[in-house]
């Protein structure tokens, strides 16, 4: 029987960029003045998640074809950051929801891409099942998809599943029989799928990444999409997922520059040897901050950039514009990862000891930052960035560059 999934409040419908900012941006206020206490009492956003999402920002990049406005990927990425910015865990809970809307835009069948994106327009979250704990490499996945009579059922655990504690759905990465990974889009209440709360990383506190266990659950057929073909043939998939990890990690390194500009303001106090009466007039202090102003500027431009090129890869997809973007998005997500962790430790440096008393909980924007920003590690862009400036060399295709 075919899987149908209603969401808690149903959806508003956003048509424009310009609608889908204002939506963000008025989110983003009400969400800023409760992140610090959710953090500290780690307390999940389950309401505010069910806000976000029936707000509609949760179905920008429905394809028009299936009655969405399918709005610019650098707005997706500005809509993220916003979020990010107020709470860096409501921000990255989303991501993985796009990142499965996009693996169905590329290989979902005109059926599947009807029903699913039809559930996502009415307001259902997508979560992720993807990654595992216990495989010697980060890559290998043992998770299986198998036949037993006439059903198909899931079988094995997941970790790192940020979002699926709140979703409707948990697209699961499933070896098929024929050893090729399948995106099952399977209820989040269906039999034997058990969600445990048992993230305990020391940042993004409050994202639900824990484990998903799968005890022969069973799978419809209609709900089984391929995924490993994505990654196979030239597609947006991988750049789209890191450009939204590059945009979490601005909102985070934003809130850190927020913060630290309003304590210096309010609390802080002059060094002795600055001559000066306001901390705010310590040219030294000046000179740390419109350099951090500068970085996260030219964090913006980068987003910006990457975008438009995932836009392109999205309308002519082939191996160079694929390429195209995800050197784009690389630049911007190592950029946006040093910047991020640079402005969580610039707070403390610039507005001093003070700055460190847990009723401020200011160490959430530096663990956050930090935490987020081990999802795929730095070092291995800028030689990606490298190669293929310098050789001509394209970067691999997957979900990680």
């Amino acid at each position: 029987m075919t899987t149908h999934i209603t969401p808690p409040r149903p959806a508003a419908r956003i048509t424009s960029a310009a609608q889908a900012l204002e939506v963000a941006n008025a989110l983003a206020a009400r969400f800023a003045a409760g992140a610090a206490r959710r953090d500290r009492e780690r307390l999940l956003p389950r309401e505010e998640l069910t806000e976000l999402f029936a707000s509609g920002l949760g179905s920008i990049t429905v394809p028009e074809a299936f009655g969405g406005p399918a709005l610019p990927n650098a707005v997706l990425a500005q809509v993220t950051a916003i979020l990010s910015e107020a709470d860096g865990a409501i921000g990255q809970v989303p991501q993985n929801h796009f990142y499965a809307l996009e693996v169905l835009r590329v290989n979902g069948s005109p059926q599947q891409q009807a029903r699913l994106y039809g559930e996502v327009l009415a307001g259902v979250h997508f979560g992720n099942a993807l990654a595992e704990f216990s495989s010697a490499s980060a890559h290998q996945r043992h998770t299986r998809l198998e036949r037993h009579g006439e059903q198909w059922q899931v079988i094995g655990q997941k970790f790192y599943a940020t979002g699926s504690l709140f979703a409707g759905r948990v697209p699961t990465a499933a070896l098929g029989e024929d050893g090729k990974e399948r995106l099952v889009f399977l209820p989040a209440d269906a039999p034997g799928l058990t969600i445990v709360d048992d993230w305990s990383g020391f940042g993004q506190r409050t994202t639900g990444s824990g484990t998903v266990t799968f005890d022969a659950t069973p799978a419809d057929e209609q709900d089984i999409v391929p995924f490993q073909t994505a990654f196979e043939r030239p597609t947006p998939v991988g750049p789209l997922a890191q450009l939204l990890h590059a945009a979490i990690d601005q909102g985070i390194g934003r809130a850190a520059w927020r913060d630290m500009l309003d304590f210096v303001r309010s609390q802080s106090r002059p060094w002795i040897d600055s001559g000066v009466e306001k901390a705010s007039d310590d040219p030294l202090t000046l000179d740390r901050i419109g350099q951090l102003t500068a970085r996260l500027q030219a964090g913006d431009a980068l987003l910006e950039l990457a975008g438009e090129a995932v836009d392109v890869a999205q309308r002519h997809t082939d191996a160079a514009t694929v390429a195209e973007a995800s050197i784009a998005v690389a630049r911007a997500r190592a950029w946006t990862t040093e910047t991020s962790l640079a402005a969580g430790n610039l707070l403390f440096e610039l507005a001093g000891s003070r700055a460190t008393l847990a009723d401020f909980n200011f160490d959430r924007h530096w663990r956050n930052a930090r935490t987020h920003t081990l999802h795929d590690p730095v070092r291995w862009k800028y030689p990606a960035i490298g190669n293929y400036v310098l050789n001509g060399v394209l970067p691999p295709r997957r979900g990680t560059i």
